[in-house]
C-alpha cells in the first residue's frame, strides 16, 4: 500500500486555499505557524477559520497583513530568505526549486532572465507565506505521490499590477503548460501560486485512481460563488501497489509517407517522453494500404509528442484521447549469470514477483561476448532472477 494525495481542483486553486485544505485535514495552524515563523519574514499574521462554501463546510486559511506593503522582490532576494531561514533542507530545496520555475515563467512572459524577474504580487509577504506553508503542509501529508484533476482556471478577465489580462494570465498559463485545463466557472480560479504548488508536487492528471480514501479536505476560496463550492478538496488514502493512472493515447493513420521514415520516428517518440509507440498497418480509402501510428504517452508530454508527429509525418491532423490502465511496481535489478551481470525488469504487487523479464540489450552484448545464443544468456539471467530471495 501507498500512501496517495489527490488535488481535486474542480473550482481551481490557490495558496491559501491549499492551506486551508491542510488545516481541514488535520494540520494544527501552530504547528504551521511555529514552522512558517523560521522564515524570515515578518509583518504578517496566520489565522483560519471555519466557512461555508455553497452549503459546504470548509476552512479558510489568510495570511493577515495590518499595512498594505507592495514589495518587489527578485528571485535573489527570495533564496536569500531562504537561505536564512531555520526551515528544514527539503522544504528549502523544494521552495526554492518552485520560485525558481516561477522566476523562469515570468521571465518567458517579459522577454527577460529568471535573475533580472521582479515579482509582484507573489514577491509580496502574503504570497511567499502560502508557497513556503503550501511546502510545509505537504510534506507533512508524508505522500508518496501526488496526482491532480484537470485544473479549472477559470473564465473572464484578472486585473494585475501591468494590467487587465484574460484568464489564464500570462503567468499561470506558463506554469500549466502540457497539463490538462478548462475553464469553467466565473472569474480566476486558479492563481500563480495554486498552479506552481500543484503541478510543483503532482505527478499525473485525470480522474480519482483507484485509492481507500482516509481523509478530505476541504479549503475554501474568498468568494462564496452559487451552486459551485469554491473550495480547493484534498483526498487522502491508500492505493494498492498495483497502481491506477491516467495516460493518453495519441494516434493518426498515413498512407503517403516513405516507410523508412516510421522507424526514427518511433525512436524520436520515445525520445521525447512517450511511454510507448507502435505502428498497425491498416487499409484506408480508396484501397490504399496505410499505417496506422499509435502512441502512450503521460498527460504532460502531449504537447512534445503532437509537435513530433507534424513535424516528422505527413499528418494533417492527431487524435488523442485518455485512457485509464494498471501498472504494477517495478524494479531494476542485476543478477549474476555465467556470462557476467545482466539487468532483470521485476513486475511485483507488493512485495510479490508477478513477472520477470531479463533486459534484451544486455543479453545480446554477453552472448556476444561470450559466443553464445541469447537465448542461452536469457535463460541463465531469468534462472537467476528466480532464485533470488523473496521479501
Amino acid at each position: 500500500m501507498s500512501r496517495l494525495v489527490y488535488f481535486d481542483c474542480a473550482s481551481g486553486a490557490s495558496g491559501d486555499m491549499l492551506l486551508g485544505a491542510l488545516v481541514d485535514l488535520g494540520l494544527p495552524i501552530e504547528a504551521l505557524r511555529e514552522e512558517l515563523g523560521k522564515l524570515p519574514v515578518g509583518g504578517y499574521s496566520l489565522e483560519a477559520r471555519r466557512v461555508h462554501r455553497s452549503g459546504l463546510h470548509a476552512t479558510k486559511v489568510d495570511v493577515v497583513i495590518p499595512e498594505a506593503h507592495h514589495h518587489h522582490r527578485g528571485l535573489k532576494d527570495i533564496l536569500g530568505l531562504l537561505e536564512k531561514s531555520a526551515l528544514e533542507a527539503e522544504v528549502k530545496a523544494k521552495a526554492a526549486e518552485l520560485f525558481q520555475r516561477l522566476a523562469v515563467a515570468e521571465a518567458t512572459v517579459h522577454g527577460t532572465t529568471p535573475d533580472h524577474v521582479h515579482f509582484h504580487e507573489v514577491g509580496a509577504v502574503d504570497s511567499i507565506v502560502d508557497i513556503v506553508g503550501g511546502v510545509i503542509g505537504l510534506r507533512w501529508l508524508k505522500a508518496d505521490r501526488f496526482v491532480a484533476s484537470a485544473l479549472n482556471v477559470g473564465t473572464g478577465t484578472v486585473s494585475m499590477s501591468h494590467g487587465t489580462y484574460p484568464v489564464p494570465p500570462p503567468a499561470t498559463a506558463q506554469l500549466v503548460k502540457g497539463v490538462p485545463t478548462y475553464g469553467a466557472g466565473e472569474g480566476e480560479l486558479l492563481t500563480p501560486t495554486g498552479a506552481l504548488l500543484v503541478t510543483g508536487h503532482a505527478t499525473s492528471y485525470g480522474h480519482l485512481p483507484l485509492l481507500k480514501p482516509g481523509h478530505i479536505g476541504h479549503g475554501a476560496g474568498s468568494r462564496d460563488t452559487h451552486g459551485r463550492p469554491n473550495v480547493l478538496r484534498l483526498i487522502v488514502g491508500e492505493e494498492e501497489a498495483t497502481a491506477s493512472e491516467t495516460v493518453l493515447v495519441l494516434e493518426a493513420e498515413i498512407d503517403d509517407m516513405s516507410p523508412q521514415l516510421f522507424g526514427p520516428l518511433i525512436e524520436r517518440l520515445l525520445g521525447v517522453g512517450a511511454l510507448d509507440a507502435y505502428l498497425t498497418p491498416v487499409q484506408m480509402k480508396k484501397g490504399r494500404p496505410g499505417v496506422l501510428v499509435t502512441v502512450l504517452a503521460p498527460a504532460d508530454a502531449r504537447a512534445a509528442v503532437e509537435d513530433l508527429l507534424f513535424r516528422e509525418t505527413t499528418t494533417l491532423g492527431v487524435r488523442w484521447q485518455e485512457w485509464n490502465r494498471t501498472v504494477l511496481e517495478r524494479e531494476r535489478v542485476a543478477v549474476a549469470t555465467p556470462y557476467g551481470l545482466v539487468a532483470v525488469k521485476l513486475g511485483k504487487r507488493g512485495p510479490e514477483v508477478l513477472n520477470v523479464q531479463p533486459e534484451f540489450d544486455d543479453c545480446q552484448k554477453a552472448a556476444s561476448a561470450h559466443g553464445v545464443a541469447v537465448k542461452e544468456v536469457w535463460a541463465a539471467a531469468l534462472a537467476a532472477a528466480r532464485s533470488l530471495p523473496r521479501a
